[in-house]
């Protein structure tokens, strides 16, 4: 025979389950969540604009022969006089104009555009003017075979990442702090999601049933300890479908799907750094950064650390608030009543999202280490340390301290529970719930 917890357990998992509301934001929040992982790369591979042809009127005679057309933007020399061009090449994306006196007067560029103008492109002719302004000032220094000494010194330098290995026999593992950021963000932000949507679910989900009389009704076969408790890991159970299913459908799809939609050159550059390391595939002129993010999203060992800390984090966490939220539904009789107890919870949740963004900047700080140590702070930012690969110990002492804490939460809220839930018509202050704690 199920045990009563058990029941209410049952009860509040398949009233979740069964909603049409589950089985959409199931489904959806992956592909989202694909999207937010992948269009970065896919943009930067895929977006090349329409070309933009740009005609030059250089009073100088110096910046316009210098000027390089790319795929991109096309420059085309005019001699024709400022005024006119800007009539005569109005079908042109834009009319570049650059003032006799450049070289004295940097600032004596303007550019007159016939549509909408961005500031990457901006940037770009910018930089190449500079770059033609200082060579240009370099030769005044009569210096011997400047062209060629020039292009001996300029150097490109693409760094490989790697996490240290010293002193093991296996080869090192590559690492990406591109990846680890954006895991950083998306991770802690799925957090900030579960913990306000499923605690503010427990919290509603209370008061409905409180002013049914719902609850009246079971104290009298049920303990409120237990009643608080089913409901709690009721919601819990879902909240753990939901994610075991979204690492399925994620994982499966970025195995199956990545190799597809990444072009061919991509994917023999993986081969040859696998095969070769790092050095084959800069030798295959491939862009070393966005490998080793590819690799490191692809290592079985990295992923499966993040997920399986995501599933403790994630039930330790709504398990401590879940326990608030409920005594706070079980002491008021409507949602509105609700807002004033209910942001004290809040306070830390919103906290851990600003200590988050400081974490990413530098995982290691004692600040990211003491937050991500403090219970009601530690679910958030302790998933934004975990994708920078920091210390186990720390993970492990950070969720026994999270658990413990929920044992010493849930004592409190259940004593505020048992009284609340047969209290109607009075809303308490913070005073009045200490009060009921130590009844």
């Amino acid at each position: 025979m199920k045990s009563k917890i058990g029941i209410i357990i049952g009860r509040e998992f398949n009233e979740r389950v069964h909603k049409k509301s589950f089985i959409i934001t199931t489904l959806l929040t992956p592909v989202l969540m694909l999207g937010m992982m992948f269009a970065p790369v896919l943009i930067s591979l895929y977006s090349k604009g329409e070309q933009k042809q740009i005609a030059v009127v250089d009073e100088s005679k110096i910046i316009a022969p210098a000027l390089q057309s790319s795929d991109e933007v096309v420059f085309e020399t005019t001699p024709l006089p400022i005024e006119i061009a800007r009539k005569e090449y109005s079908g042109y994306f834009a009319v570049l104009h650059i003032g006799s006196d450049i070289m004295e007067n940097n600032n004596d560029v303007q550019i007159y555009t016939n549509g909408s103008t961005s500031i990457a492109l901006e940037q770009n002719i910018a930089t190449q003017i500079e770059m033609v302004l200082q060579n240009e000032k370099l030769k005044k220094h009569n210096i011997e075979n400047l062209p060629e000494i020039l292009a001996d010194i300029k150097s490109d330098v693409n760094m490989q990442s790697y996490k240290n290995s010293a002193g093991e026999e296996e080869e090192a593992e590559s690492s990406s702090s591109v990846v680890a950021t954006v895991l950083a963000y998306i991770l802690s932000f799925m957090l900030y999601m579960f913990l306000l949507i499923y605690g503010v679910m427990v919290m509603q989900s209370v008061i409905e049933e409180k002013n049914n009389r719902v609850l009246e009704v079971m104290v009298s076969s049920v303990r409120p300890f237990d009643m608080m408790m089913g409901k709690i890991l009721g919601v819990a159970c879902v909240a753990v479908l939901q994610i075991v299913i979204w690492i399925v459908l994620i994982g499966g799809t970025a195995y199956f799907v990545l190799p597809m939609i990444l072009p061919d050159e991509i994917m023999q550059a993986l081969t040859m750094m696998r095969e070769g390391g790092a050095q084959a595939a800069m030798q295959g002129g491939a862009e070393i950064g966005m490998l080793q993010a590819v690799m490191m999203l692809s290592n079985a060992g990295y992923i499966a650390t993040i997920l399986a800390s995501l599933l403790v984090f994630v039930v330790g966490g709504f398990l401590l608030y879940a326990a608030m939220y409920a005594a706070v539904g079980s002491s008021v009789d409507s949602p509105q009543d609700a807002q004033q107890l209910q942001t004290p919870i809040t306070i830390p949740i919103i906290v851990s999202l600003f200590v988050m963004l400081s974490v990413i900047n530098d995982p290691t700080s004692e600040l990211a280490f003491w937050f991500s140590m403090i219970p009601l702070t530690s679910p958030i930012v302790m998933m934004a340390r975990i994708p920078y690969e920091i210390p186990t110990w720390e993970i492990a002492v950070s969720a026994v301290i999270l658990y413990a804490s929920f044992l010493i939460v849930v004592w409190g809220a259940a004593k505020i529970y048992r009284v609340g839930i047969l209290m109607h018509g009075k809303k308490p202050n913070i005073k009045e719930l200490w009060r009921w704690m130590k009844y």
